[in-house]
């Protein structure tokens, strides 16, 4: 019989034990070693090449974005089982697009965690019944009704404009804007204005489209990394540009950023499969920010865009993570759809 081995990754002492010994009458398996922090588990990869790893996202020196998608590239044959009491779904729908095979939440039974064990060594894809509940509900549940303001501010929001834009598209005044959004996030309950863009994605009929994710294709749904993030700091071409990957794939998520640290913020938590980088990105430099991506997202594809490249351009930016480097001139819907198709589909 094949021995698999697993390592164990959690802050708790107690809480590897209590797995240890819910997977410890598996046949085959064997506990290869424990760690509580990020440098541990980093080291107990490299020196005792586990087959599976059943880890904690919340213990110290670990930021499970970054780290999960440098585990992916480095032990692509690695089986990742997150076991975790933390079932936020954008959070989850984030570790799973940025490489891991399943999560468990730590509250279920403990034959439900050997359940997940051995699906996961099998080559499928595990998801704890809650979370494909909550995943569900989240789908499905009717959208509050808006007025016709706030499907004007939400349509404004998606494309990416702030209060001032908004303030001038609408004839309102910055005040009364920022109150007509406080009312509007108090109303779909959400936090932020990243949150109300992927609320309008997740209720496609809000805004009066179609495309809603039929329930048979959500369990699917919750393990893709389809999403593309846009990094320009142009309002005008952003919306451009997102308006033609909705003609050629209008249940793909585009998120927006026009700074560095927007977008660090959209990857680590949304795990987008791809970003498009403009070179220059008002005051900063999108060759910077495509390095940082890289090293926040490293199984995200990052390509690089600009009005003006040249050789420079094209050389630093595949030294700091990029695949490709693209004139604006030649990013049409053909070389668009050819983009997606090779890194998302």
């Amino acid at each position: 019989m094949t021995t698999t081995r697993v390592l164990l990754a959690d802050d708790h002492a107690v809480v590897r034990s209590g797995i240890a010994n819910a997977i410890a009458d598996l046949p085959g398996i064997v506990v290869v070693g424990e760690v509580g922090d990020g440098p541990a588990l980093h080291a107990a990869l490299a020196e005792l090449q586990p087959d599976c790893l059943l880890l904690d996202i919340t213990m110290p020196g670990f930021e499970p974005i970054a780290d999960i998608g440098m585990i992916r590239m480095r032990y692509p044959g690695l089986k990742i089982l997150v076991v975790s009491a933390y079932d936020d779904d954008v959070y989850v729908q984030g570790l799973l697009g940025a490489g891991v095979n399943g999560y468990h939440l730590k509250d279920q039974p403990l034959s439900d965690l050997r359940l997940a064990v051995q699906r996961v060594l099998a080559g499928e894809r595990w998801i704890c019944s809650p979370l494909v509940d909550k995943l569900i509900r989240l789908h499905e549940q009717p959208a509050p009704a808006l007025t016709a303001r706030q499907r004007e501010l939400l349509g404004y929001l998606e494309e990416g404009l702030d209060n001032v834009a908004i303030a001038r598209r609408s004839g309102l005044s910055v005040k009364t804007v920022e109150n007509h959004l406080t009312r509007l996030y108090r109303h779909l309950g959400v936090q932020s204005r990243l949150e109300a863009v992927r609320y309008i994605h997740q209720h496609p009929g809000l805004l009066g489209r179609s495309g809603a994710v039929p329930r048979k294709d959500l369990e699917a749904a919750a393990f893709s990394r389809h999403a593309l993030l846009i990094v320009d700091d142009s309002v005008r071409y952003r919306t451009q540009l997102r308006r033609m990957v909705a003609r050629a794939y209008p249940g793909l998520t585009v998120y927006e950023a026009d700074t560095i640290n927007a977008a660090l913020h959209i990857a680590r938590v949304a795990a987008p499969g791809l970003a498009m980088v403009d070179v220059v990105l008002g005051d900063e430099s999108g060759i910077e920010c495509a390095r940082q991506l890289h090293a926040a997202a490293p199984a995200m594809r990052i390509v690089l865009f600009s009005a003006y490249p040249d050789r420079e351009f094209h050389r630093q930016g595949l030294q700091a993570g990029a695949v490709a480097f693209l004139d604006k001139k030649d990013l049409d819907a053909a070389a668009l759809r050819e983009l997606i198709d090779d890194a998302l589909v």
